[in-house]
């Protein structure tokens, strides 16, 4: 009989880490008895303009072929701070393809520096308005790429609070641009993403989004950073009683 080993097997290790996240994922969410990660945010009906991308397409479908998807968009703080205090700001979007598979495209992106040194880190900020990016990388069959949401010049400004945002859908329709990069190349703009009216406080609780699950079948995550954030959010949902499908207007008013 062999010997038994010191260690446990790396598949072992790596489920019973998985099992602690998703556990203290689960007691803080409890806790404060909401959403563990961005707490504070308000959601809104929406539209996703996809233009395609220019120069050598991406390999995804969705981001090089020009259309048109109602959207869910959430606005949010993330530890949260108290009013115009920085903070590291989240914008999440849930773009209804109504593709064959039945799930969205949950992109969610934190404030962020636009230059490709700055594009991987999260960084508070006061302004809603400004660089928003994926932070972690996505990968297609050829490539890895990041996703943005960069501020619209000509596009109504967000202000410094979720109040101020919440305004500003009420007079205008505010829209950022979608960007696509490579770790060291420039934003290539492929779309834009308008929000329209305000979701009830009850929708905006119910909203749960999957990052790592909802994605287009040509796109995908890799790496420790996107596991343990998978293993956050699955938790996180796991102690509202919500799914990666929870909530989300197909209604487009934009």
């Amino acid at each position: 009989m062999p010997a038994p080993t010191a260690n446990p097997p790396a598949s072992r290790t790596a489920g019973r880490a998985a099992t602690a996240v998703v556990r203290a994922a689960a007691a803080l969410t409890r806790l404060r008895r909401g959403r563990l990660v961005h707490p504070a945010g308000r959601s809104f009906t929406g539209e996703v303009q996809i233009w395609g991308t220019p120069g050598p397409p991406t390999g995804v479908a969705l981001l090089d072929s020009p259309g048109r998807y109602p959207a869910t968009v959430r606005l949010s703080k993330g530890v949260p701070t108290p009013g115009g205090w920085p903070d590291v700001l989240g914008l999440a979007v849930r773009v209804h393809t109504d593709t064959d598979t039945g799930r969205p495209f949950d992109l969610l992106v934190s404030s962020s520096g636009a230059a490709p040194g700055l594009r991987h880190l999260p960084l508070p900020r006061r302004r809603f308005s400004g660089t928003y990016s994926t932070i972690m990388c996505y990968r297609t069959r050829h490539r890895r790429l990041w996703l943005a949401a960069l501020a619209d010049p000509d596009a109504v400004d967000l202000g410094r609070s979720l109040a101020a945002v919440a305004a500003a859908t009420r007079t205008d329709a505010p829209r950022l641009v979608l960007a696509v990069a490579s770790a060291v190349g420039p934003w290539r703009p492929f779309g834009e993403v308008s929000l329209g009216a305000q979701l009830s406080a009850r929708d905006d609780a119910a909203l749960a989004f999957d990052p790592l699950g909802n994605l287009p079948p040509d796109l995908r995550v890799a790496g420790v950073l996107a596991w343990l954030r998978d293993q956050t959010y699955r938790g996180s949902r796991r102690a509202r009683g919500a799914t990666g499908q929870s909530g989300g207007s197909t209604a487009t008013t934009v």
